[in-house]
C-alpha cells in the first residue's frame, strides 16, 4: 500500500450483490475508491492493517432503531405512569435542596399546579450535587439530612419523589425514601452505578450524556435492564455543539424511544451554557417554553423540569430554571399542543394508539 489515501482504505464489502450501502451509487461489493486524489497522509511504513467495513455495520451505525414508532412500555413513579400511551407526566423541582422549609414549600406549590392542570408530577431535588462547576460552590444538604426531608415530602404531601445518586453506595439507602433513583448526564456509562440502582428495583431514570449519541444510549439501557428491573426511563437533555454550548436534536427522539422505554425531555439543562458564568453554569430560561412545546409535538412521555421561585437567588442553575410562577400557564399550553396532535383518528405524537 502506497501513502495515498484513496490506495490505503480499500473498502471491503462483503454480502454479494444484492448489498447496497446507503449514499453510494452501484453495487455493495465494487465499492473500492482507490481513484480518489488525494495526498499521502502517512507513510506506508505507518499502516499495519485494512479496515472492513459490512453494510450491516454502516445500518447499525447511522439508522435508528426499527421499532422507532413503537409505544414505550409503561413505567410507573409511585403512582404517576410514564409511556404505555400515557399523556406525558412531569418531574420537577428546586435543582438542589436548600433546606427542609424551602423545599416543602415548593413541594406544596408543584402539588397545587398538578392539581390545577391535570399534570401528574413528580417531586425532584438532590441532596448532592457533586458535579458543580467550582469546587467552592454550593452542594446541598447532604445523604442522610437530604433524604429525611424527600420522606417527609413523600410522606406528608403524597408527592412521589425522585433524586439524584452519584455512588454506587447512595443507592440502596435513597431507594428507602424515593420511588425513582437518577443517574446524571455526567455519570451515565458508569456501570457501577447503573447497576446498583436498578439492582434497587426502583425506577431509573438515566440523562443522555451531552457527549454521547442517541444511539449510545441502547447500552446504558441494557446494562440498567440486564438487572431484571424494566423500570427505566430515558432523558434528553441536550448534546454539546463547541465550547459552552448545548443543542437538541430532536432527529434522535425517535431513535432513543425505540429502545422500547419511555423518553422524557429535560427542558432546563438543555438550555444551560456549561460553565458560561466563570465559576457556574449560565444558561436561558427564555428558551425553555420553545424547547419543552417542541418536545411535546415530538412525543416524549414526560418533561423535567427545574423550577424555583426566585430562580436568580438559587444557589444552583439558576439561570436556567423555570419561574415557578410560569409553570402552570406552560402546563396548560403543552397539554394543549398534547391534545391537538391526539385527536380523534389521530396517532398521538411519537407513535402508537389514542
Amino acid at each position: 500500500m502506497s501513502g495515498c489515501l484513496g490506495e490505503e482504505l480499500e473498502w471491503l464489502v462483503r454480502g454479494g450483490t444484492k448489498n447496497r450501502i446507503p449514499g453510494f451509487w452501484g453495487r455493495a461489493d465494487s465499492l473500492r475508491p482507490k481513484s480518489l486524489p488525494c495526498k499521502p497522509l502517512l507513510a506506508p511504513s505507518r499502516i499495519d492493517r485494512q479496515v472492513a467495513v459490512t453494510p450491516t455495520a454502516i445500518s447499525m451505525s447511522v439508522m435508528a432503531p426499527s421499532h422507532a414508532n413503537q409505544t414505550p412500555a409503561l413505567v410507573r413513579i409511585g403512582d404517576v405512569e410514564f409511556g404505555a400511551g400515557r399523556p406525558f407526566g412531569l418531574l420537577a423541582g428546586p435543582c438542589v435542596i436548600e433546606s427542609r422549609e424551602h423545599t416543602l414549600r415548593h413541594a406544596s406549590a408543584l402539588q397545587r399546579i398538578s392539581t390545577d392542570t391535570g399534570v401528574p408530577v413528580v417531586f425532584k431535588s438532590s441532596f448532592d450535587k457533586a458535579n458543580r462547576t467550582s469546587g467552592g460552590a454550593f452542594r446541598g444538604c447532604g445523604l442522610d439530612e437530604g433524604l429525611a426531608i424527600l420522606a417527609e415530602v413523600r410522606r406528608d404531601l403524597g408527592l412521589p419523589v425522585v433524586t439524584d445518586v452519584h455512588e454506587a453506595g447512595q443507592c440502596a439507602p435513597a431507594a428507602e425514601v424515593v420511588d425513582c433513583l437518577q443517574i446524571p448526564a455526567f455519570l451515565c456509562r458508569q456501570t457501577d452505578l447503573l447497576l446498583a440502582a436498578a439492582a434497587t428495583g426502583r425506577a431509573v431514570n438515566v440523562k443522555k450524556g451531552q457527549f454521547l449519541a442517541p444511539e449510545d444510549m441502547a447500552n446504558v439501557v441494557t446494562k440498567l435492564t440486564s438487572t431484571g428491573n424494566p423500570n427505566v426511563l430515558v432523558t434528553e437533555r441536550g448534546a454539546s455543539f463547541g465550547y459552552r454550548t448545548l443543542v437538541v436534536d430532536f432527529a434522535g427522539f425517535p431513535t432513543m424511544r425505540g429502545f422500547g422505554q419511555p423518553l422524557i425531555f429535560d427542558a432546563t439543562h438543555s438550555v444551560q451554557r456549561p460553565g458560561g458564568a466563570g465559576t457556574s453554569t449560565g444558561g436561558d430560561r427564555t428558551k425553555v417554553p420553545f424547547l419543552a412545546r417542541a418536545a411535546v409535538a415530538c412525543g416524549v412521555d414526560g418533561l423535567f423540569m427545574e423550577v424555583h421561585d426566585d430562580p436568580d437567588n438559587a444557589p444552583s442553575d439558576g439561570p436556567n430554571m423555570l419561574k415557578l410562577d410560569d409553570l402552570a400557564p406552560l402546563l396548560r399550553q403543552l397539554r394543549a399542543i398534547e391534545r391537538a396532535l391526539s385527536a380523534p383518528g389521530d396517532h398521538p405524537p411519537g407513535g402508537g394508539t389514542a
